[in-house]
C-alpha cells in the first residue's frame, strides 16, 4: 500500500499536474484571466485532494466515522451483505469535504463487492439502492460483522478501495476515497448504538458515532 502520510492523496497528483501544466501554459502566453482560473482550480484540486492526520478518540472499543460530512440518516435498513435490518449511519460528503475514508474499527477485510449503477445524488435514500457503489466486509473484535458501503453520486463518479479482501486494518486506517463528493454508509452489528443525529458534522479517523450498549460484552 503506498504512503499516505503526505497530507495528499496520490490519487490527485495527475489531476494537480495536468490543472498545473496547463495553467503554466497560459501563464507564458500572457492569458492573465484564464491563468487566475487554472490559479483558483489548482487551488480547489489541492484542497480537494487534502488528506490531513487525524486523532483518534480514547475510547478504544467506539466506532468512529469513515468519512467527513454530514450525517444524512441514522435509522435502521436492510443490510446488503446480511439482508438483515440493522441500525445505519449515513455520511454524506460534499465537494469541500476531505474525501479519504477511513476504517470505523479494526478487523479483517471479509468481503468486496463492486456493484455498477446510477448516478443519483447521493444525499437521497435511493442511492444506497441504485447507485454505482463499493460493498465492504469488516469482521472485527468478537467476530462482529460491520458493512461500509462507498456511494457513488450525481457527480462523483470514481469510487476508490485501498482495500482487497484478507487484508487486515486497524482502526482509522485509510480504506478508500471517492472523488469529488459522494457518500459512505455503516452499519452495525447488534450491540451497537448511534451517538450521533441527523444533521451533526463528522470527521473520518476521528469523530465517534457508535458505542456499545450498556451491558452489552464482546464476543
Amino acid at each position: 500500500m503506498l504512503d499516505r502520510s503526505t497530507g495528499f492523496s496520490p490519487e490527485g497528483l495527475p489531476y494537480l499536474c495536468l490543472a498545473g501544466f496547463a495553467t503554466l501554459l497560459m501563464a507564458l502566453m500572457g492569458w492573465t484571466l484564464l491563468t487566475l482560473l487554472g490559479l483558483g482550480l489548482v487551488a480547489f484540486i489541492g484542497h480537494f485532494f487534502r488528506d490531513p492526520e487525524r486523532v483518534q478518540p480514547d475510547d478504544a472499543d467506539a466506532v468512529i466515522a469513515p468519512a467527513d460530512g454530514k450525517v444524512i440518516k441514522a435509522s435502521r435498513a436492510v443490510d446488503p451483505i446480511s439482508g438483515e435490518e440493522r441500525q445505519v449511519v449515513c455520511i454524506f460528503m460534499n465537494v469541500f469535504n476531505v474525501h479519504v475514508n477511513r476504517m470505523p474499527v479494526s478487523g479483517k477485510v471479509e468481503t468486496i463487492q463492486y456493484i455498477p449503477g446510477k448516478f443519483f445524488n447521493a444525499s437521497l435514500d435511493k442511492a444506497s439502492e441504485h447507485n454505482e457503489r463499493n460493498v465492504i466486509e469488516v469482521i472485527g473484535k468478537g467476530n462482529q460483522r460491520f458493512t461500509l458501503v462507498q456511494i457513488a453520486g450525481l457527480i462523483a463518479r470514481r469510487i476508490v478501495c485501498f482495500v482487497e479482501k484478507g487484508d487486515k486494518l486497524k482502526r482509522a486506517d485509510r480504506f478508500g476515497l471517492i472523488k469529488f463528493g459522494s457518500r459512505v454508509d455503516l452499519y452495525f452489528p447488534d450491540g451497537y448504538e448511534p451517538v450521533v443525529f441527523v444533521g451533526d458534522k463528522v470527521f473520518a479517523g476521528e469523530t465517534v458515532i457508535a458505542r456499545k450498549k450498556t451491558g452489552t460484552e464482546n464476543g
